[in-house]
């Protein structure tokens, strides 16, 4: 999930990839992105 590259889908149904970290500048984000998808596994 670090180095990026895994397929997904948006809210909006398109379909996307995630990007590599690269810094710890968009760490909160990405943590607050983290905690949505495993929210949404937890849900299947």
């Amino acid at each position: 999930m670090i180095k990026g590259g895994l397929s997904g889908q948006s809210a909006s149904d398109k379909n996307t990839r995630t990007r590599a970290i690269t810094g710890i500048d968009g760490d909160i984000r990405i943590n607050k992105a983290l905690w949505m998808i495993a929210e949404q596994f937890r849900e299947w």
